[in-house]
């Protein structure tokens, strides 16, 4: 690869192990590749980036630079991490002049085949890879698979490579801004953080290349498709093919091992593979760092910041006004005593809605999803009642999980 090549991953400190992982793999194939951390959070204590695989840190504070604090209590961490991909995008070609840039999620490996992303960016705007490449032939595939891509978004931006073109930086500028402004979880609004928008690139923008090789962004939601042969130590193959990157998404929740169980059973080099993907992530620190907290997820007194919090906040210019820094909570004067005294202002943070036809696990994520906003608000009624309601919730979550629901792709 050539040194004007760039990679960059976004994350918050909890995500360092992952972070790591991804660096060294792309390292050992390409040394000379420059590799950007983007981190919406504090750097832990001790941390060197002399020992690290890190080429360069770009903190979000940097990227978004007008009333930040306001917009960063705008969105909960996991929508902080893809809001800042797009003016990230645009910093590293404006401060290092780079002539490629790729970007992986932080739970990605690649295993081989970065010349060959090189050499089909060099001839492309845009390179994307959709979640699925074949359909399904199960209906629990289609539940799971297709339907999740309509939902989610019909390419993973886990991953995205941009050339510096005309027409690569034209979607960059557009992708940034959307993404400052409107890069939410809100499926009832058509919004799923930053992929959704990118449903539109190919309508919007010339020369996107839709790269539909089985051996790219390899995940749970397309291995009904995909069979993985070889070993760790020989090479892994995709349908015959190189193994370019893997995604190891669903970790923390649980779904990856759930969807894997599901769906590998024809792949069991997979489960081969999941282990290890563990074992390198606990050697680069996943059980000191797995459970930091970003500085984002708690008011300066230490309470998190429940969702409703941020979405008062995020729709009213008035409070961003009178409280410019929210996260200040050391006083009666700040913007979550007031929200707490004020629980008529309150909106609610999940709709009840039950559509004909929506899939029964959809319908019980959604109850789960409205009930547990009524335990953020505080409208859940007595401590015991808010208790039950809970538990309740759990319940709900694993009704759905348990007959197919995957909650993010």
């Amino acid at each position: 690869m050539s040194a004007s090549v760039h990679v960059y991953t976004s994350i918050t400190s909890n995500y360092l192990p992952k972070a790591r992982v991804l660096a060294y793999s792309i390292k050992k194939i390409d040394a000379s590749v420059q590799f950007h951390l983007v981190l919406s959070d504090s750097l832990p204590i001790g941390f060197d980036l002399t020992s690290e695989p890190f080429d360069n840190i770009i903190y979000a504070e940097e990227l978004v630079t007008k009333d930040f604090p306001q917009w960063a209590f705008g969105h909960e961490v996991v929508e902080m991490c893809t809001a800042v991909k797009g003016v990230a995008l645009e910093y590293i070609f404006t401060h290092f002049g780079a002539e490629q840039i790729f970007f992986f999620d932080p739970d990605m490996v690649v295993f081989g085949r970065l010349d060959e992303l090189q050499l089909r960016l060099s001839t492309s705007s845009v390179v994307l890879t959709p979640h699925l490449t074949d359909p399904e032939t199960s209906d629990m595939g289609i539940l799971d698979n297709e339907m999740s891509s309509l939902r989610h978004g019909a390419f993973n931006l886990g991953f995205i490579g941009v050339r510096n073109v005309p027409e690569g930086r034209r979607f960059s500028r557009w992708w940034s801004e959307r993404l400052l402004k409107y890069c939410h979880d809100d499926l009832p609004m058509g919004l799923f953080t930053d992929q959704k928008w990118v449903n539109l690139a190919p309508c919007f923008f010339d020369e996107v290349t839709v790269l539909r090789s089985p051996a790219f962004n390899v995940a749970t939601w397309n291995i009904t498709n995909r069979q993985a042969t070889g070993s760790l130590e020989q090479g892994i193959l995709i349908n015959g093919e190189p193994l370019g990157f893997y995604h190891f998404s669903g970790f923390d929740s649980g779904d990856q091992n759930t969807m894997l169980e599901r769906y590998g059973g024809h792949s069991p080099l997979l489960f081969t593979l999941r282990d290890w993907y563990l074992e390198e992530c606990e050697r680069h620190g996943q059980s000191v760092l797995g459970g930091v907290s970003s500085k984002y997820h708690h008011f300066s007194n230490g309470k998190v910041i429940g969702k409703g919090y941020r979405l008062l906040y995020r729709q009213r210019i008035d409070l961003q006004k009178v409280f410019p820094n929210p996260f200040q909570a050391h006083s009666t004067d700040c913007y979550a005593s007031w929200y707490d005294a004020h629980p008529v202002e309150h909106l609610p943070t999940g709709a009840l809605r039950i559509t004909p036809g929506v899939p029964v696990p959809v319908i019980l994520a959604d109850l789960a999803r409205y009930f547990h906003s009524l335990v953020v608000i505080g409208r859940g009624g007595s401590r015991l009642k808010r208790l039950l309601l809970k538990v309740f919730v759990r319940l709900l979550w694993l009704f759905a999980r348990a007959s197919g629901y995957r909650e993010k792709l």
